[in-house]
């Protein structure tokens, strides 16, 4: 199956889970299912275009808090990068808020990144768990 239609088969889904989460007690709020299918292409775009670069930011700071891969907690730098994604898209779209902030945008990436993860691994899809992977 081609990239651009397996992309299209995430859309809906990843959309689904954006509004599920504004069901969540963490603070995102989406107007509705047209924003939810916006902010998912977004977060995708932003991803596919900005992960590079904040990766190379954040690299000298991954390699002096690791001690260059010694210790374990790369996956934290990943999650600040999915972060960072989520909290640009909201801060993008009109109708798509983070009403706590730095919490709700935390709490809202690892949420939208498991559940995608889970649902899109259950139709078949290779998905990795954080953007930033």
């Amino acid at each position: 199956m081609g990239h651009s239609l397996v992309w299209l088969l995430q859309w809906p889904v990843r959309a689904a889970i954006l509004l599920f989460i504004t069901r969540l007690p963490i603070g995102v709020e989406m107007v509705n299912f047209p924003i939810a299918l916006v902010s998912a292409l977004v977060i995708s775009l932003a991803g596919t275009l900005l992960v590079w670069p904040l990766r190379l930011i954040l690299s000298p700071l991954r390699m002096v808090t690791t001690l260059g891969g010694l210790i374990p907690v790369g996956f934290l730098f990943e999650w600040l990068i999915s972060i960072l994604l989520f909290g640009f898209t909201a801060w993008l779209i009109q109708g798509f808020r983070l009403r706590n902030g730095l919490f709700s945008a935390a709490l809202g990436a690892l949420a939208y990144s498991v559940l995608c993860f889970i649902a899109l691994r259950s139709l078949g899809l290779e998905v990795p768990l954080l953007r930033g992977s």
